[in-house]
């Protein structure tokens, strides 16, 4: 088998565990559309861009240390003892601090309740937790294992949504049965709250379910190895932090300046760039074990070329495939017309969640070179653009201007990578390729969006003709991947 295919088949694998718990979560985007006004809508948004952050912060990039120290240390029982005690303690003294001043920080956070700031604490503990269990099972190779508690917890969150959102209600309305206490206080509470009730129903459960891994293990605390630990974490912290502002704080801001109803019909039509990111995330997973696996081979420079020519050639056809049909999925996705009237952003957000994409697979070159401190300055130079541009533009171009600032930033972020890596790790890549695919990608969709809207005719024709330009400019490559 070629080295190519190989790439194809485990990217594939890697990104069933990836792809399927976030599959499940777009089907749920219409449930919640249909069942939330886009202002409760946005009560979600902000709950889960708040519970975002507080995982990168809680986390503290001891996930990855974690990676890097247990295949290094002889004694595997102690680094699992170490990051697992140093989570549980900084994250039970989150717990019962945030809880304590919870109806304060509220207030300050935008939650019209305080109840939704609790769930949101006791999620953040469970998932904080869970980090070492599925990490030991990520790096024992036990990928059925963990795939299956990954898509079980967003079952359980699932069939609790579909529980609350749609039997409850209905069940109320004909008279058919629901446990008394439920009965009786379900409408004390807004709707979108249940949606964080299901959250907590599968963080607890799968925690549970997954905790007693921690005790197969004789616990052995090393103050030498976390101080270790937390050297090489922080930064990836940080990188973390800045990754997580370039994706959410457009929703807060979108919230201060425009309120809580335009950011909800913006959050929905960004979930319609899920798609691009579902693929983002598969390719991520596959392309990390084997970028690190080629390494060492002559060749190695050449392969990474390729697979950066095939990303963006697979990433292009995505994006104007969803572009020409996007009535289609935004029909399938979001359910309600009140949220259609920003779908002009997915363009741009496909775009640059494509670049992203890229910036990932540029990224090889300062984690093959070990200089991981310039993954932080490239995202926490981004971040500070996406602030910036938010809160010069939003004020007066609405939602288009955070769009177009995700885009900007990743541009700059992948940008910065090239010309660095150029420097440290120069690889061969095909620029030519790569910059007519991604430009007859974004002419093909500005002409399919803004002429032929709606025109099935017209958007099959345009991804013929893009498909038609793809094998014609890589039947080189296609024959030397068909042949080995």
């Amino acid at each position: 088998m070629s080295t190519l295919k190989r790439f194809f088949r485990d990217t594939i694998i890697y990104g069933i565990a990836a792809v399927l718990p976030r599959a499940i979560n777009i089907v749920l985007v219409k449930l919640h559309t249909n069942t939330l006004v886009s202002a409760s809508y946005a009560d979600s948004t902000i709950y889960f861009v708040y519970a975002a952050y507080l995982n990168a912060l809680l986390t503290y990039g001891m996930e990855t240390a974690f990676f890097r120290f247990f295949t290094g240390e002889k004694e595997k029982g102690k680094v699992i003892s170490t990051a697992f005690l140093t989570l549980l303690g900084t994250t039970l003294a989150f717990m019962f601090l945030a809880l304590f001043y919870s109806d304060e920080l509220s207030v300050h956070m935008g939650f019209t309740s305080p109840l939704a700031l609790k769930i949101l604490i006791l999620v953040t503990t469970f998932d904080t937790l869970l980090v070492i269990p599925f990490a030991y099972l990520r790096v024992t190779n036990r990928p059925i294992k963990f795939t299956f508690y990954k898509v079980l917890n967003v079952v359980i969150f699932a069939i609790f949504n579909l529980y609350f959102l749609l039997y409850v209600p209905n069940a109320l309305e004909y008279g058919n049965y629901v446990p008394g206490f439920l009965a009786e206080h379900f409408y004390d509470q807004p709707l979108v709250l249940y949606i964080f009730v299901a959250n907590l129903m599968g963080s607890a459960i799968t925690f549970l379910l997954l905790f007693p891994l921690v005790f197969k293990f004789k616990l052995n605390y090393d103050r030498a190895l976390l101080y270790k630990m937390l050297g090489y974490g922080l930064p990836i912290m940080i990188s973390g932090l800045a990754y997580v502002t370039n994706e959410n704080l457009d929703k807060l801001l979108l919230t201060r300046y425009l309120g809580k109803e335009q950011m909800g019909i913006y959050a929905a039509c960004y979930k319609l760039g899920v798609f691009m990111s579902l693929y983002i995330m598969a390719f991520k997973m596959g392309a990390e074990p084997f970028f690190f696996n080629q390494a060492e081979k002559s060749d190695a420079k050449i392969t990474y070329s390729r697979v950066m020519n095939w990303f963006i050639v697979f990433g292009a056809l995505f994006m104007v495939i969803i572009v020409c049909f996007i009535d289609l999925f935004a029909n399938l996705l979001l359910g309600q017309s009140v949220y259609f009237s920003a779908l002009e952003i997915v363009p741009v957000i496909l775009l640059a969640n494509l670049f992203l994409g890229i910036y990932y697979n540029l990224s090889v070159w300062f984690k093959l070179t070990d200089k991981t401190r310039y993954g932080m300055y490239f995202s926490v130079l981004g971040a500070a653009l996406t602030v910036g541009l938010n809160i010069i533009f939003i004020p007066k171009y609405g939602y288009m201007a955070s769009a177009w600032a995700t885009l900007a930033t990743y541009i700059l972020v992948a940008l910065l990578s090239y010309l660095y890596g150029r420097k440290y790790y120069r690889i061969p890549y095909n620029l030519s390729v790569n910059f007519f695919a991604l430009i007859t990608a974004a002419v093909g969709s500005f002409i399919s969006f803004y002429y032929f809207r709606a025109n099935y005719l017209a958007s099959i024709a345009i991804v013929l003709i893009f498909l038609a330009g793809i094998i014609l400019t890589q039947k080189t490559e296609i024959k030397k991947i068909w042949k080995t």
